[in-house]
């Protein structure tokens, strides 16, 4: 019985370090995925500036659409030392045929000016260590640095979007 727990505590323990880790800065490298033509590109602007990254599994693209849409609207990240862009994660989505994705994605970005890469094989979360990216919108902010300082999951709560713009601001 008490080796039981002695073993469920210590699993508890590395769980929790391991997610605090997670939390931690981490140096990240450029990555090349594709653009919207289906050419290989990197990262836009890494190691020149921070930048805002919004991974996006497809079949969830709206999951924190207000807060796109307020981001957008209250220019809190616009800086010359931040750039945002997204990056569509195509493997998690094998509903929605990967030219179909990117033929939305062109649409939409010929509308807003946005900038959108395509992830066809999960190399930015498994380069970066991001763990299951399946059905979430991740929103990620790495330095100009290369350290990934900032990475939430999913629905964002009003903690995380509070813990976002700490960390905006911070390198505005």
């Amino acid at each position: 019985m008490k080796l039981r727990t002695i073993v469920l505590l210590t699993a508890f323990a590395f769980a929790a370090s391991a997610a605090e880790a997670q939390e931690r800065p981490r140096k990240v490298e450029n990555v090349e995925i594709k653009d919207l033509n289906g050419k290989p590109a990197k990262l836009p602007y890494f190691g020149e500036k921070n930048l805002m990254i919004f991974y996006v599994d497809p079949d969830r693209h709206k999951q924190n659409e207000d807060f796109t849409i307020e981001l957008e609207e209250n220019h809190r990240a616009q800086s010359d030392r931040i750039h945002g862009f997204g990056v569509m994660n195509l493997k998690d989505a094998p509903m929605v045929p990967n030219g179909m994705a990117r033929n939305m994605a062109r649409k939409r970005t010929e509308k807003n000016g946005a900038t959108v890469l395509a992830d066809e094989n999960r190399t930015l979360s498994t380069a970066w260590g991001l763990g299951d990216c399946n059905n979430k919108f991740v929103l990620l902010f790495v330095t100009k640095e290369g350290e990934l300082v900032f990475m939430r999951k999913g629905e964002l709560s009003e903690a995380d979007k509070e813990a976002f713009y700490k960390v905006l601001d911070q390198y505005r």
